[in-house]
């Protein structure tokens, strides 16, 4: 992926030269708390420690006692606010010539081992989250280190999918979208809910593929292998894959964000389709 030297995003909070933190305050909400559970069914450590307690308060964005970064931490900062620009310039366009209103871009919050937002503390384990509550992207870039060395997924344009997928929820927001799924899940069974979630998590891999087409439409940045490093990613990170890989029998029942195959597939036909109705997984018959 050709990114260096391109534009970077202002909607970066940067919070990883912070010594000490906020700590981990209160419960991990949303898609916070499932990739808690997953990440945690992979690496074999109790995480149920982060699921206690309640929503959590916020986070001032004020200085405190600081350390420098160091170039790893500088690199990944600068690659995630170029792949993040490359968001805002794709979807701004998406909205605009298909849904016909203006796109209001997501905060993306780096923080290095743990933070906390409205939808509750984060720590390195839980993964990247979307929260919904104050419409910002919380990631901990030592994530990148554990897709490449843990779940099997390197390449720069895997790394790029995962900011894509989460960007990928605000879009499911900005459309409505994901505030009425989660309406329809806090009034449902835990198994009924876990089947919308899924439905919620492919849409959001298709959504990625659609900002991969247009990226390469719009800015030529894809190099050789990229897609396939994004598809390896999303079946690296399926539900089945990380319950075998935990020793476990995949349940299909406690499901949160689909199979291998469907995630690979969805992201496909947002790469292939580039059109946001193609992304309908709510209505689809076959997931």
């Amino acid at each position: 992926m050709q990114w260096r030297g391109r534009r970077g995003s202002s909607n970066i909070v940067d919070r990883r030269g912070r010594r000490g933190g906020a700590g981990l305050a209160g419960g991990v909400g949303g898609f916070g708390l499932i990739v808690v559970v997953i990440i945690g069914w992979f690496l074999g450590i109790d995480l149920t420690p982060l699921l206690q307690g309640g929503g959590g308060g916020g986070y001032t964005d004020t200085a405190g006692e600081t350390r420098p970064l160091s170039e790893a931490e500088q690199a990944e900062g600068e690659f995630v606010s170029v792949v993040l620009a490359y968001t805002e310039d794709v979807w701004a366009n998406v909205f605009e010539t298909q849904v016909g209103e203006p796109y209001d871009p997501p905060i993306l919050v780096l923080y290095s081992q743990v933070t906390q937002s409205p939808c509750g503390g984060a720590s390195g384990a839980t993964g990247p989250f979307y929260c919904p509550s104050d419409n910002r992207i919380y990631l901990d870039t030592a994530f990148f280190t554990t897709l490449e060395q843990r779940l099997g997924a390197g390449g720069d344009f895997a790394a790029a999918y995962v900011v894509a997928h989460e960007v990928a929820h605000h879009v499911q927001d900005e459309l409505g979208i994901l505030g009425q799924a989660n309406r329809v899940r806090a009034q449902s069974s835990q198994e009924e809910a876990n089947a919308i979630s899924v439905r919620i998590e492919l849409q959001a891999d298709c959504l990625s593929g659609i900002w991969a087409r247009q990226t390469q439409a719009q800015f030529g940045t894809l190099e050789r292998g990229d897609i396939e490093e994004a598809v390896n990613a999303a079946r690296q990170i399926g539900d089945d894959v990380l319950q075998e890989r935990a020793g476990q029998v995949p349940m299909p029942h406690t499901f949160t964000h689909g199979t291998s195959e469907q995630r690979a597939r969805w992201f496909q036909t947002g790469f292939e389709s580039g059109e946001v109705p193609a992304c309908d997984t709510f209505s689809a018959q076959r997931l």
